[in-house]
């Protein structure tokens, strides 16, 4: 039995390359690249269906005295945790993984538990799990990376990384849009069940488009289709094993995930906090509130498309210069969004579509594009689980100290909970300015094509 499950999550081995028939190969190389990174890309948006859901259902559960806000910062923080762990351990497992068994596995696991949640249970089994889903979330991006790296070659790795990175603002935007009116409608309850049936219908169509590596489907690589050299030859001769552990040795990785990790704290800020913020501080209602955060994934959607290809035609495959103009107005949207006066309504809207652009962009290139840049090919999934590691710590850390700020400036007036956002303001800028002196650390390291 535990073979059996161990032969069904494995990478396969290699097939006899289709040589009869050159030009057949290529295009059987092409259609099934397509299918896999279509398949990734939509797949991935479906994990943030099931993990943005819970932003949304936030404002319900405190309304109804379900729970208080200390109690859903730790929810928060368990999944983050799990999630990084998960995301850590995951990530380098997937580098020994058949992707197509092993991403839509998590994605089925995500989406019986959040409709299982949807029936309603005491806090501590609610937090249980929560937490079982963040760890079953890691299994999207990392394989997603590994998958991606195994079709598409490295100066075309740029651009494609950053269509795929596309899809977390995809699925977040409708969770923000199509979650809230069903929440409104029939309540938090239909906030797990709706994602969660959706998850599952998206797991059975990555399992049946997705596809191993190319080798064990009997294709070319991506270099050999593109005429590159293939960087995976010079290290053949060492194991995965030891290629992993240059990857946790390498000082620039560590830098890097502590720049990823204070990005994290401001981005999950806004994207699990957002809806009570703009609800709270500035007297938008929920529908309103989460019309507007879609408009930021949305305009997220440019910032991750738009930036692997910027780097790669205007800057050499470089991500050092666009990282460090992005992260200023990372940071200076941040504070225009959460200090600009109320009555001026742009000003949300303007932060938030600038917010939105380089959030994607930085999330793309410090959460894993520059970490794979830098790390042998081999060991991608390594390099995504370090980072991984790193930037959901930060997100964890986030949910508890923004839980806790925001619950400890609460004040009940006539009956009513008042909220007071300053101090986690401070916290959530401050991050945007820590990540972006923090990635200039890294700014001369060698990248490995």
């Amino acid at each position: 039995m535990f073979s059996a499950i161990l032969n069904f999550f494995k990478a396969g081995p290699d097939k006899p390359p289709i040589t009869s028939n050159k030009e057949k190969a290529k295009a059987l190389f092409n259609s099934t690249q397509r299918s896999v990174f279509i398949s990734i890309t939509l797949g991935y948006a479906f994990f943030y269906v099931c993990r943005l859901n819970f932003s949304v259902v936030k404002k319900p559960l405190l309304d109804g005295n379900v729970l208080d806000a200390n109690q859903i910062g730790t929810m928060g923080m368990v999944f983050f945790f799990t999630y990084a762990i998960g995301k850590f351990i995951n990530s380098f497992i997937g580098d020994r993984c058949n992707i197509k068994h092993f991403m839509p596995f998590g994605l089925f696991m995500v989406a019986v538990l959040s409709i299982i949640m949807g029936v309603g249970m005491p806090y501590v089994v609610m937090v249980l799990f929560w937490g079982l889903i963040g760890w079953f979330q890691s299994y999207g991006a990392g394989p997603s990376i590994i998958s991606l790296n195994q079709w598409v070659s490295g100066k075309k790795r740029g651009t494609y990384y950053g269509i795929w990175f596309a899809s977390h603002n995809i699925g977040a935007g409708l969770t923000y849009l199509v979650t809230s009116v069903v929440v409104m409608q029939y309540g938090w309850h239909a906030g797990f069940w709706l994602p969660g049936a959706l998850c599952l219908i998206a797991s059975l169509l990555m399992f049946k488009f997705m596809a191993d590596r190319p080798r064990a489907c009997g294709l070319p690589t991506p270099y050999e289709i593109n005429g590159e050299k293939d960087p995976t030859i010079e290290t053949n001769e060492k194991s995965i094993g030891s290629l992993q552990w240059e990857v946790i040795k390498r000082p620039a990785v560590w830098i890097l995930g502590i720049s990823s990790a204070a990005c994290y704290i401001t981005r999950y800020a806004i994207e699990s906090w957002g809806v009570v913020f703009l609800t709270a501080e500035k007297g938008y209602t929920m529908l309103g509130a989460s019309s507007l955060l879609t408009t930021m994934q949305f305009a997220g959607i440019f910032g991750t498309c738009l930036c692997g290809l910027i780097s790669d035609k205007f800057f050499n495959h470089k991500r050092n210069v666009p990282c460090l103009i992005f992260g200023i107005l990372y940071a200076a949207s941040v504070a225009a969004f959460v200090w600009g006066p109320k009555e001026y309504d742009w000003i949300n809207w303007v932060s938030m579509c600038v917010y939105g652009f380089t959030m994607g962009s930085l999330v793309c290139y410090l959460g894993g594009l520059m970490a794979v840049d830098i790390c042998p090919k081999r060991a991608t999934g390594a390099a995504m689980g370090m980072i991984g590691l790193f930037s959901y710590i930060g997100a964890s850390l986030q949910e508890k100290v923004s839980g806790y700020l925001i619950n400890a400036g609460k004040t009940v007036v006539n009956g009513q909970a008042i909220y007071d956002f300053h101090a986690a303001a401070v916290f959530w800028v401050g991050a945007a300015v820590i990540s972006c002196l923090m990635a200039i650390l890294v700014w001369n390291v060698k990248v490995k094509e």
